[in-house]
This record gives structure tokens, C-alpha cells and sequence, in this order.
């Protein structure tokens, strides 16, 4: 649960943050004077800060720099009862998230909120580097492998984190890029400073440059005060330029020209501005062709490429399926409070048959919904999802009972024969009583046993087994223990 400390004199002001968050799954801590804000900072360790310039004991600046003492990568945001407030353009400069006008604009706040959240857990969450499932978190990010090409992926992490220059990580879309560079980051020697991650594919080109650089109020129609840009707020740490093949060509010269002096101009401003940001980017798109075609700049490239990351696509890593799979599935039955414990060889065989375009992303949703579908301790080929080519896997060629497929056949047949219009529906229903049958059979009518197995509550039992019209012979109650003794479940 992510905590929010808000510091602010005014009580008007704290009890609308704590109706703001009070359904949302924060934990909400308030102080109304800078002192007692970090000490709650100090004890309680939020994940962001919202905090007043104007505080009865000291300025928010002040404030601020008490802040980073105790913690330099927890996002900041100041209240500003002006929008020209330099105070407030000052604490940015200082290192401050953002700050706010007032009066607030609680969905701005919220969003805002939430964006911190993520970047201090980008910050803050260690990414597991390793091979053996029994150390790999159920919790928080980990790069699992163990093949030849993940064990150089490692290695060049621990080779690249300790310099200062610039990395570049190649690899398609799902691999675990972010992951890298998060890697990277926290064994560098700016782990406790700002680690922020900008996707430029994600952000508009008209928004791009400012989102990066900044902007002076009045350098476009919207600029109704100034911003600082992510080069500004993350001097001294870590910036990551996700997809950076897709920055606009106009963006690229001045993204050089950082990388070559460390500096830049606000847009719409002629002050230049130093920072010391270190710059991890990474690509799905062939640089290097791009370069011949004239799309990439050829120095950029080669300033960003002063060390190379490859990562392999999930294709290509066979030998690591297993384990991928398990860690997935561990954090699925974590995440979902579910009990599977292992996956089925059929299952695995088909995940290993698919050609995997999303990567280890694409895994991992997919083993999680299969979790979600799956009924019972094992996780069988029929309860993966439909993959996104649109074809069913092979497995679920045949129904989940070890019926032979003649008689499939001649269930179709018949029922066709017969102008049936709800074929689907007969066919599960005809599953679901064969299988609750067998289960029942083999645990010799114990209800609770067999609801255990099947993954069912014994009401939903129950009704299912009259539903169906599957009846047990002579009833025999123990003591309430729902087994019944002398008798065989039939269909």
C-alpha cells in the first residue's frame, strides 16, 4: 500500500486529500508544520510528499532540503498559491517533482500522486538479477534466465553500472528493457539519486521537447508558466530514454548536444541551463539501419551506443522456460491468493510451440489468466487463453477429459443431426458432468474432498451435481463431513 505524506498548515487542505485518498488504498499521513513533517518522513519512509511552500515554522525550501537528507529519491510536490511563485520554479530546480497552483485541481493532484507513486517504485523496487527459483521474489521485478545469452545480459550490467557512461539496451518490445536500466541505476553510483524514465514513443513530439527540456510561460499557446523538464529535475541522477528510435528528428540534436556538454535551453527560453544526468536509452528499431536511411542521427547513435545491451526475445530462450514459467507462475498465485502448484507437461509443450511476438511480458499476462481460469492445483492446457494469433493452442484440441475422440465425434454428429443450436453448452455441460463424476468416483463420494480437488466450493458442488443430474446411490452421512459410503456416482 503506498503511502502519502502531506504537509500543510491549512486543515482545509489535509482533509480534502484525506477524502481524495481514503477509498483509493493509500495510507495517508499529514502534518501541519515542516518539523513534524520529516520526522513523520523520517519514521514512516512515503512513498511521495506533498508539501506548502508557506509553513509556520520554516519555508518549504527548507523543508525540502531536510527532505533529501533523509531521502533523495522520494518525489516531492509543493502547493504554490501563485503561479509565478519563483519558490516554487526554484524547488523544481532543487530537485522537486512538480509543484501545484492553488486552488487544486484534485484530478490533477490525483494523477499527479499516482505518477510519483510509480516513479519511486521505479526507483525504489530492486530488480533480482539470477537464475534459482527459490531466491526470486514473488513481489517486485526480477530479469529470470540462465541461458548463455541472459548470463551475458548480467555481466554486462555489472560491467557498465559502475562507469558514468552511456549505455544502450537493444531488444524487442517485452523483454525487459525497463528492467535493465533499472538495474543498472541501482548498482550504479547513483542509486540515491533520481531515476527517471520518459517513453518517446509514448509522448506526442509537440509535448516531447518540453516534457524533456521545459518550457518559459508564453513559448506556446498552453505555457501559462514555466515547467521544468526531466534534465532539469533529474541532475545528478539517472534519466531513461525508452524507444528512443522513435524521437522525432528535431529532438535529436538537442538530446547530442546534452550527451556532448551537458547542457540545454528551456523551450521558448534563451538562459542555458547545466545538468549531470546520466543517459541509459534503449530501442526495439534497428538503429543502425535507421542511420543509413537517414531517419537516426549517425553521432547521436554513436553517442548513445558507447556500450550495447542486447537482450534476447523469448524465442530464442528455450532452456529458460521452465523457470520463467514457474516465477511466473509463483507471482500469479501470490498476486491472486491461488494455490496452483505446477503447470501441466502438455501445457508447457504448448507455450513452447508459440512464437511469443509480446516476449516475456506477453508470458507473464498469459500465465496470470490462465491462473485466474484455472480450477484446481494444476494448471492444464485447456485453461490457457486464446493467444493473440487468434488460433486455439493444440492442447485444447482435445476436451479435458481423457474421452476418446470418437466419441466426440459422435456427440457432434448426433446433436447436429438432432438441430441442436447450443452445441457449445451441451459440450461443457457433458464435460463438467463427466469430470464431477470421476472425482466423485475416486474420492468415494466425499463432497469436500472432491470440491477440494475440483477447486469448487461444496455448495457450488452441490448444485452442479443436481444441475447435471449426477445422483450418488445409498446415502450414508458421517459427521457432517460430506461423505457418503456404499454407493458410486453415476451420470
Amino acid at each position: 500500500m503506498a503511502k502519502l505524506l502531506v504537509v500543510d498548515d491549512e486543515p482545509s487542505v489535509r482533509h480534502v486529500f484525506s477524502r481524495v485518498f481514503e477509498k483509493s488504498g493509500v495510507t495517508l499521513l499529514t502534518a501541519s508544520s515542516g518539523g513534524k513533517g520529516v520526522e513523520l518522513l523520517t519514521q514512516h519512509k512515503p512513498d511521495a510528499v506533498i508539501l506548502d511552500i508557506m509553513l509556520p515554522d520554516r519555508s518549504g525550501l527548507e523543508v525540502l532540503k531536510d527532505i533529501q537528507a533523509v531521502d533523495l529519491t522520494v518525489p516531492v510536490i509543493f502547493i504554490t498559491g501563485s503561479g509565478t511563485s519563483e519558490t516554487a520554479i526554484e524547488a523544481t530546480r532543487l530537485g522537486a517533482f512538480d509543484y501545484l497552483v492553488k486552488p487544486l485541481d484534485f484530478n490533477e493532484v490525483e494523477g499527479l500522486v499516482r505518477r510519483a507513486f510509480e516513479i519511486r517504485r521505479l526507483a525504489r523496487e530492486p530488480v533480482t538479477l539470477g537464475s534459482d527459483p527459490e531466491e526470486l521474489p514473488t513481489s517486485g521485478d526480477a530479469l529470470v534466465g540462465s541461458c548463455a545469452a541472459m548470463q551475458a545480459v548480467y555481466k554486462a550490467i555489472g560491467r557498465v553500472a559502475p562507469q558514468t557512461v552511456t549505455a544502450l539496451i537493444h531488444g524487442e518490445s517485452g523483454t525487459g528493457k525497463e528492467l535493465v536500466a533499472r538495474a543498472i541505476y541501482q548498482h550504479s553510483n547513483r542509486s540515491d539519486s533520481p531515476f527517471l524514465a520518459v517513453n518517446c514513443a509514448a509522448i506526442p513530439e509537440a509535448l516531447l521537447e518540453s516534457e524533456l527540456f521545459g518550457h518559459e510561460k508564453g513559448a506556446f499557446t498552453s505555457a501559462d508558466r514555466r515547467r521544468i523538464g526531466k534534465f532539469e529535475q533529474c541532475s545528478g541522477g539517472t534519466l531513461f530514454l525508452d524507444e528512443i528510435g522513435d524521437m522525432p528528428p528535431t529532438l535529436q540534436g538537442k538530446i547530442l548536444r546534452v550527451l556532448q556538454d551537458q547542457t540545454f535551453e528551456r523551450v521558448g527560453g534563451n538562459e542555458t541551463i547545466q545538468t549531470d544526468v546520466r543517459i541509459i536509452a534503449a530501442t526495439n528499431r534497428d538503429l543502425e539501419n535507421m542511420v543509413s536511411q537517414g531517419t537516426f542521427r549517425a553521432d547521436l547513435f554513436y553517442r548513445l551506443n558507447i556500450y550495447a545491451i542486447m537482450l534476447p526475445p523469448l524465442r530464442a530462450r528455450q532452456d529458460d522456460f521452465p523457470l520463467l514459467v514457474n516465477h511466473f507462475l509463483a507471482r500469479a498465485n501470490h498476486e491472486l491468493g491461488r494455490q496452483v502448484r505446477t503447470v501441466a507437461p502438455e501445457a508447457i509443450d504448448v507455450l513452447r510451440s508459440y512464437s511469443w511476438p509480446g516476449n516475456v511480458r506477453e508470458l507473464q499476462s498469459v500465465l496470470k489468466r490462465s491462473v485466474l481460469q484455472t480450477a484446481g492445483s494444476v494448471l492444464l492446457a485447456d485453461f490457457l487463453p486464446r493467444l493473440c494469433t487468434g488460433e486455439e493452442p493444440r492442447a485444447q484440441e482435445v476436451p479435458a477429459v481423457s474421452t476418446p475422440s470418437s466419441e466426440w465425434e459422435s456427440f457432434i454428429d448426433d446433436r447436429i443431426a438432432a438441430g441442436s443450436q447450443t452445441l457449445y453448452d451441451e459440450a461443457i455441460a457433458l464435460t463438467e458432468r463427466q469430470i464431477i463424476a470421476g472425482v466423485l468416483r475416486r474420492t468415494g463420494g466425499n463432497q469436500v474432498q472432491a470440491s477440494k480437488i475440483l477447486g469448487i466450493t461444496r455448495t457450488t458442488l452441490r448444485s452442479k451435481m443436481r444441475t447435471l443430474g449426477i445422483s450418488l446411490g445409498r446415502v450414508v452421512h458421517g459427521e457432517d463431513d460430506g461423505s457418503v459410503h456404499d454407493e458410486r456416482a453415476t451420470e
